[in-house]
């Protein structure tokens, strides 16, 4: 049973939905790294989402650094992060915590650890574990940075409507740090927004795809086989509990290309090398290649709605009924944006860590 993930910069996780708090501990981070909290303020309340298109729920989310951090800066011993729960409705989930919800990891849970998981609000399952995340990740992409490396996420699609493609990578990553609705075209920002009020109406909820640049990371990070860059990648964003697809550059868009067409070919531009397209999304045998790491992810729909859906109860092993109560998502997909921005810069310190050294990212 393991919470853990990373090689020599580390986060674990603990706590659980309606607990009496979650948090983290980030641990490998070089010491006289600037920790900035009011920036780590302003990463979770782009986690809160919006009112009308987000879950009643409203947490506080004050991050309380209990280690690690000594007159604004790492010390390099592990840093603990810990968020109270302050708004638990641990009622709305007693009457069917045996009833699996389709979609959810009720069922699953239970296989593992035998009856004795907290079924709250999913327990350590549940997204809200992914603020101690956001937390930990605010740290990292500052670090980042520090040393010319920005990330930016933005929703590339929800409920059939399209948002505009990267342009000016550095510009929209700047534009997208301050977006409550990450979405670079207006006219689709309310699009999304109108389609989301409309699911939320109905009872039921809605999915997209998101999609994020990295720029800046210098050449030569990753590992050929194991730890490829898209591999740790892929480890990380596949621990948000919503994504269920992940692809570098072009992905499963190469399956209907020639060679001709999908290689991205080699030049030299002010002294350096560069590729003319970048349908590898930055990547090549795993290392990065000094081009803008692109990735995209699939968020599915939020799996609790407020339709009645067929389910099993899997104590008295027969069919059941469920009606789902309590307070939540008709989307999650705005407030996972900054969560996939953390666990990339998570990773993408520890895969710097292991490239140049520990104490690279304070230097």
């Amino acid at each position: 049973m393991k919470n853990t993930f990373g090689n020599n910069i580390t986060i674990t996780l603990f706590g659980e939905s309606h607990g009496e708090a979650i948090g983290c501990v980030l641990d490998g981070i070089a010491p006289g790294i600037e920790v900035d909290e009011d920036f780590i303020a302003s990463q979770m309340q782009k986690r809160k989402g919006m009112n009308s298109i987000s879950t009643p729920r409203r947490e506080d989310d004050k991050v309380r650094i209990l280690s690690g951090v000594f007159e604004g800066k790492t010390t390099g011993t592990p840093i603990a992060l810990m968020i109270e729960n302050q708004t638990q409705h641990s009622k709305d989930y007693s009457d069917t915590k045996d009833l699996a919800r389709p979609s959810h990891a009720d069922y699953t849970a239970y296989c593992k650890y035998h009856g004795y998981q907290d079924y709250r609000g999913g327990g350590h399952f549940s997204g809200r574990i992914t603020a101690p995340l956001v937390a930990a990740g605010a740290i990292c992409l500052k670090a980042l940075e520090k040393k010319g490396i920005a990330v930016g996420t933005h929703i590339a699609s929800c409920a059939g409507i399209s948002d505009r493609a990267f342009g000016n990578l550095a510009e929209d990553i700047a534009l997208l740090k301050d977006m409550e609705m990450p979405v670079l075209c207006d006219k689709a920002s309310a699009e999304m927004i109108s389609a989301i009020e409309s699911a939320k109406n109905e009872g039921d909820s809605l999915g997209g795809t998101l999609t994020t640049a990295v720029i800046g990371m210098p050449e030569g990070v990753g590992e050929p086989w194991f730890d490829t860059v898209e591999g740790m990648l892929s480890h990380a964003l596949f621990s948000i509990p919503a994504i269920k697809g992940v692809e570098f550059g072009l992905g499963f868009g190469f399956a209907d290309k020639k060679g001709s067409e999908a290689n991205d070919e080699f030049h030299m531009c002010d002294g350096r090398v560069q590729t003319k397209t970048n349908n590898n999304g930055g990547i090549n045998g795993g290392i990065t290649n000094g081009m803008p790491i692109i990735f995209s992810c699939a968020v599915k729909p939020t799996p609790s709605i407020f339709k009645q859906q067929n389910t099993v109860d899997f104590m008295k092993k027969e069919d059941a009924v469920l009606n789902i109560k309590g307070r939540h998502d008709p989307a999650i997909i705005h407030r996972a944006r900054v969560v996939v921005d953390s666990v990339t810069a998570i990773t993408l310190c520890d895969l710097l860590a292991t490239r140049f050294g520990t104490d690279w990212l304070g230097e």
